[in-house]
C-alpha cells in the first residue's frame, strides 16, 4: 500500500478523533487491500462503523479493527449470498400505484412521506394540492441554486443584476428588473397569466426564452419589469435549471423516492461493484406491438428468432403497447379477439426455448389500450386478457403506464405515451432553436426541467390527483424510456439517457439498450 494511502487513512482518522496504532495501521490498510478501485469508500464505511462502536479509548488498536473488518466481511458476505447475480435480485420492476410518494414542506425545508395509500378519487384540495407540490418540488430546487439567492454585501451575481427571487405580489409598485417563478395559468380565453403563492399578473410578449415547450401549467422563470398598467414585461423567459443528481441524493438520504428500498452503504457498493460486472445485460425495448397485424407479427419473430441464437440471450424483453392497430373500443374490438391476440404471443415466445428460460418479458400498456380509462398512470393491462399469454411465460411481468426498473444501483423509468406530437400542439410559444432545433431534444430538456414525465395541461391529458408524484422525476433518474411513435431517437442531456425506441409496427424500429454502461443502440428491421 502506498505512502499516499496511508497518509490518508492517518488524516480521516484524525478528522473523526482517532489515534492509530501501528497494528491498526496494518489491519485497516490490510481491508482497504481489497478494494482497490474503491478505497475511500471503504474506508469511509470501516470509520462511520467504528464510530457506533463501544471503544474503552480513541486510540485504535488491532483488536478494535479486527472486529470491524470481520462485521463488514460477514456483512458483505450476507449480500453477496441474499443478492446474487441471477435475474431474479439483479432488478425490481416498481409500479406506478406502488411508487412511494413525498411531499416538500417549505417551513421544515424537508420531504415527509405520504402514510397509507392516497385515494383514487380525490377531493377538490387535491388538485391545488398536484400544483403546490410540482411548484414546492421546483422551488426547493432553485433555492439552492447561488445566482437565485439573496446576495451578500450587495454583489451583482450575473449580468442582471440580483437574481433573488422575488414574490409576485411583492412586485405592485415596484420599479427595475425583477426575477419570478410562477405557473403559466388561463384564467380567461387566449389571455395567460403567471402564477405564484401569492397572486398573477398579466404576461406580455417575451423576447427571449430558452430551449423547451412552453404550454400552460409550465412552471417557468421570468425576469422583467413590471408597468405602470400592471403588465410584467418580460425580457428573459426559462425552465428553472437543473440539480445533479448526486447532489439531490446527497441532501436528503435515507428516503426512498424511487421506490424498491433503501440499501445500506456496504448494499450499495456491493451492488455497484456487481453492475459492473454485468456486461452481457441487454435489454431489448420496442414500442408499438400491433398483436391484430400480421406483418408486425411477422418482424416480431424475427426479433425473437435473432436473440434465440445470441450466445448470451437477453436478460429483458420490454414490449410497450398500443397493443391493437386501432384505438380499444368496444365497437372497434372484441374482448375475446385481444385476448386471443395475446395467447397467440404466448405461443410465438414459448416456441424459443432459450428466451422463455433464459428472459424476462415485461409488458407496458400503450395509450389506446384496454382499460379502465386514459388517465395517467394507467394500470397495467386487464388480468382477463393476458392470463393465456402467461400461461406459456410465466415469467412475463404486467405493469403500469409508467413504471420503473431498480437495475442494480442504477434507476430507470419507462413511459409510454404519444407525448412529442402532444406537446408541440400544446405550446404557446415557438421554441427557441438558439441551442437545438431538433423535437426530441428540446422534449427532454422540457421534461428533465419540469421534474415531471407529462407537464402538459389537465385538459389535454388528464392525471389521477392523487397520484400526480407516479410522475415526478426528482431525482433525476439514470435513463428515461420514452415510448413515443414519433421518430426514433437517443439523446444524452446532462447525464441523462433518454431515448425512443420508435414504433415498431411503422417503421420495425427497437432499441437494444446495456445498462451496464448506459449504451444505447438503435436499431432496425428491413422493411
Amino acid at each position: 500500500m502506498s505512502g499516499k494511502m496511508r497518509s490518508k487513512v492517518h488524516n480521516k482518522c484524525k478528522m473523526r478523533g482517532f489515534t492509530l496504532k501501528i497494528e491498526a495501521l496494518k489491519e485497516i490498510l490490510s481491508f482497504l487491500s481489497n478494494y482497490e478501485d474503491a478505497e475511500d469508500e471503504a474506508l469511509d464505511l470501516l470509520l462511520d462503523e467504528l464510530q457506533h462502536q463501544s471503544l474503552k479509548s480513541s486510540v485504535l488498536d488491532k483488536e478494535a479493527v479486527q472486529r470491524v473488518v470481520s462485521m463488514l466481511c460477514e456483512a458483505a458476505s450476507a449480500v453477496e449470498d441474499n443478492l446474487g447475480s441471477s435475474l431474479s435480485t439483479s432488478f425490481s420492476v416498481i409500479d406506478a400505484f406502488q411508487f412511494p410518494k413525498f411531499c416538500y414542506d417549505p417551513i421544515r425545508k424537508m420531504f415527509c412521506e405520504h402514510t397509507g395509500r392516497p385515494l383514487l378519487h380525490g377531493d377538490s384540495p387535491a388538485k391545488a394540492w398536484l400544483y403546490r407540490d410540482r411548484f414546492f418540488l421546483l422551488s426547493q430546487r432553485l433555492s439552492r441554486i447561488p445566482q437565485f439567492s439573496r446576495p451578500s454585501f450587495n454583489s451583482d451575481l450575473s449580468e442582471f443584476g440580483s437574481c433573488e427571487i422575488s414574490q409576485i405580489q411583492s412586485l405592485v409598485g415596484r420599479t427595475g428588473i425583477s426575477w419570478v417563478m410562477g405557473v403559466i395559468s388561463q384564467f380567461e380565453d387566449g389571455h395567460f397569466y403567471l402564477e405564484d403563492l401569492t397572486a398573477a399578473f398579466f404576461l406580455n410578449t417575451t423576447y427571449k426564452i430558452t430551449t423547451g415547450y412552453f404550454s400552460e401549467n409550465t412552471i417557468v422563470l421570468a425576469q422583467g419589469e413590471m408597468q405602470l398598467d400592471g403588465i410584467f414585461q418580460v425580457q428573459t423567459f426559462g425552465f428553472p435549471p437543473l440539480e445533479d443528481r448526486e447532489k439531490s441524493t446527497l441532501l436528503f438520504t435515507g428516503l426512498d423516492y424511487f421506490g424498491g428500498g433503501t440499501l445500506a452503504k456496504e448494499e450499495s457498493l456491493k451492488l455497484a461493484e456487481m453492475e459492473a460486472r454485468a456486461v452481457n445485460e441487454m435489454f431489448v425495448i420496442l414500442s408499438d406491438i400491433w398483436l391484430d397485424h400480421e406483418e408486425t407479427m411477422a418482424k416480431l419473430e424475427t426479433v425473437l428468432d435473432g436473440y434465440e441464437d445470441v450466445d448470451v440471450v437477453p436478460s429483458l424483453f420490454v414490449l410497450m403497447g398500443n397493443f391493437c392497430s386501432r384505438p380499444f373500443n368496444i365497437s372497434n374490438n372484441s374482448i375475446s379477439s385481444i385476448r386471443s391476440s395475446f395467447a397467440k404471443l404466448g405461443k410465438m415466445i414459448g416456441s424459443h426455448q432459450r428466451l422463455k428460460e433464459q428472459s424476462r418479458f415485461l409488458f407496458i400498456p400503450g395509450p389506446d389500450d384496454a382499460g379502465p380509462s386514459t388517465v395517467l398512470p394507467r394500470c397495467a393491462l386487464p388480468k382477463y386478457i393476458t392470463e393465456e399469454l402467461q400461461k406459456h411465460i410465466p415469467n412475463a411481468i404486467f405493469a403500469s403506464n409508467p413504471c420503473r426498473i431498480k437495475f442494480y444501483t442504477q434507476e430507470i423509468v419507462f413511459f409510454r405515451q404519444d407525448l412529442l406530437y402532444r406537446m408541440r400542439r400544446s405550446c404557446l410559444i415557438p421554441p427557441s432553436t438558439e441551442e437545438t432545433s431538433d423535437p426530441f431534444e428540446q422534449l427532454v430538456a422540457t421534461i428533465t426541467h419540469q421534474s415531471h414525465l407529462c407537464p402538459l395541461p389537465l385538459t389535454v391529458q388528464p392525471i389521477i390527483w392523487n397520484y400526480d408524484h407516479c410522475l415526478h422525476l426528482y431525482p433525476t433518474p439514470h435513463t428515461i424510456v420514452l415510448g413515443d411513435k414519433s421518430e426514433q431517437k437517443a439523446f444524452n442531456y446532462t447525464g441523462i439517457t433518454c431515448f425512443n425506441p420508435g414504433s415498431f409496427s411503422n417503421d420495425y424500429t427497437f432499441v437494444v439498450y446495456r445498462p451496464c454502461n448506459q449504451e444505447v443502440e438503435l436499431s432496425a428491421l428491413e422493411s
